[in-house]
């Protein structure tokens, strides 16, 4: 694997994906707002993202084009993903006494995760993910 070199197009290209993926979690959030219960909100946002950022690599375009996959993985879906909301709910259920849910939260989070990023994987081959990486689309 080698580093692309930094330059201004791979700097603007995280930076509008970020931007975007970050109004994008709004607008999800601002739809299903967390009202102290299970933060489905993050959970979707998190497992969709994951279960995306897996299914990149099945694209030729994408592992192909010099700048989409630093675009689409750590811009768009770095900033649609949140592992600080995560985290903070998680802290927050378990503050106001829901220490069962947090756990629940914590462990349906992390199996939900896996299996999308497994199901998501089995529509690419080994060197699709590869030449992805390469790309650094997945970081």
């Amino acid at each position: 694997m080698t580093r692309a070199r930094l330059s201004a197009t791979h700097v603007a290209a995280v930076a509008l994906g970020g931007a975007f993926g970050a109004v994008l979690r709004w607008i999800v959030s601002q739809a299903v707002p967390h009202d102290g219960g299970f933060p489905w909100g993050t959970f979707a946002i998190n497992v969709s993202g994951a279960f995306v950022l897996a299914l990149l690599p099945a694209f030729a375009v994408v592992r192909r084009h010099p700048v989409l996959p630093l675009l689409l993985g750590p811009g768009v879906l770095g900033g649609f993903t949140t592992l600080s909301t995560f985290s903070e709910e998680t802290r927050a259920l378990a503050a106001d006494g829901a220490a069962g849910l947090a756990v629940t939260y914590v462990l349906a989070t992390l199996a939900a995760g896996a299996v999308a990023v497994v199901a998501a994987s089995s529509l690419s081959d080994p060197a699709a993910r590869d030449e992805f990486a390469d790309e650094e689309g997945d970081e």
